[in-house]
């Protein structure tokens, strides 16, 4: 199936969505600093994510469970390294 113009736009948007905070979790893990991350943007992102998720889930959209899945697991490890490296 060609991928057209719309779908181009869909993928490139779960690509970056998927992507952003790679940066951030990588830097965590290698300074084992979170201290400048705020607690109530991470409870935010988390909660956005998670209802991005079940909004996937509810209408059978793999793009969009795939993205936030990722996009997820990748929130759950920062909040992991902001209580870790305290």
């Amino acid at each position: 199936m060609p991928l057209t113009l719309i779908g181009f736009i869909g993928t490139a948007a779960g690509f970056v969505s998927t992507i952003t905070f790679l940066p951030q979790v990588i830097k965590i893990w290698r300074t084992k600093s979170a201290k400048d991350l705020s607690s109530l943007t991470l409870f935010f992102l988390f909660l956005n994510v998670s209802l991005w998720l079940l909004y996937g889930i509810l209408i059978n959209d793999y793009p969009i469970m795939g993205t936030n899945g990722i996009v997820l697991s990748m929130i759950i490890a920062m909040i992991y390294f902001k209580w870790k490296f305290k």
